[in-house]
C-alpha cells in the first residue's frame, strides 16, 4: 500500500467503506440465491503494471472472467473483474434457478456478475456521496493474455493501481467467485481527497 502513499487513517477508512459495500453485496447475493454467503477479509494492495498483468494472466488459466468498467463524479473510476473457476461457472444454472436452455452459460455469468458489481459499487458510492455509472459487462475470451490485452485497451494509465480482492463463497452450493477491483493511480488520488473529507467529518 505504501506505493500509493495512503496514510493509516486513509487505509482504515477505505477498508471500512469496502467492508460495508461487500457486506451489502453478499446480502443481496444471499437473498437472490436463498443461501448463505461467506466472506473473507478483503485484500487491498498496490500493484504496478508489469506485476498486475503477470498476476492476472496467471490467474486466468481455467477461469471465466467478466469485466465491467465503472466511473463516477470527482474522477473516481476503474475496472471490476468477476473471476470464476470453470467448475463453478458450470453450476450457475442451478444457482440462479434457470431452466437448462433458458440462458447460455455466458449470459448467466454476465447476469450474476452485474448483480455483484453494481450492488457493491452503488453502496460504496453512496457512502462517499457519489454516483456510479457502468459500461456493459463483457465476458473476456478464454485464452492466454486476454485480460492484460483488455486492460491495455482501456483509457486508464495502469502504471500503478490499487487492487481490491473480495471472495464470495456460497456455502450451500460449494460455489465461490472473486471480485477484483482495479483502480488506477489517478483515481486513487481522487479517492484520497474523499477519504480525507470523511475523516475530517468524524
Amino acid at each position: 500500500m505504501n506505493k500509493l502513499h495512503l496514510s493509516e487513517d486513509e487505509q482504515d477508512c477505505l477498508q471500512e467503506l469496502i467492508n460495508v459495500a461487500m457486506g451489502q453485496a453478499s446480502d443481496q447475493l444471499a437473498r437472490y440465491l436463498d443461501s448463505f454467503v461467506y466472506l473473507k477479509v478483503p485484500s487491498i494492495e498496490s500493484v504496478d503494471a508489469d506485476s498486475l498483468a503477470t498476476t492476472l494472466d496467471q490467474q486466468q488459466a481455467a477461469m471465466a472472467v467478466v469485466s465491467q468498467g465503472f466511473f463516477g463524479y470527482e474522477g473516481i473510476r476503474g475496472e471490476a473483474l468477476l473471476v470464476y473457476q470453470d467448475e463453478d461457472s458450470e453450476r450457475l444454472a442451478d444457482l440462479l434457478g434457470y431452466e437448462p436452455d433458458e440462458l447460455s452459460k455466458d449470459e448467466q455469468l454476465i447476469d450474476i456478475s452485474s448483480i455483484l458489481t453494481t450492488t457493491f459499487l452503488n453502496v460504496f458510492a453512496s457512502q462517499i456521496e457519489n454516483q456510479i455509472s457502468y459500461s456493459a459487462p463483457k465476458l473476456l475470451p478464454s485464452r492466454a493474455n486476454s485480460l492484460s490485452e483488455h486492460l491495455e485497451q482501456l483509457t486508464f494509465n495502469w502504471d500503478l493501481a490499487l487492487k481490491v480482492n473480495i471472495n464470495y463463497q456460497v456455502t450451500d452450493y460449494s460455489f465461490n467467485c472473486n471480485m477484483v477491483l482495479l483502480i488506477p493511480e489517478t483515481a486513487i488520488n481522487n479517492i484520497k481527497v474523499v477519504l480525507n473529507r470523511i475523516l475530517e467529518e468524524l
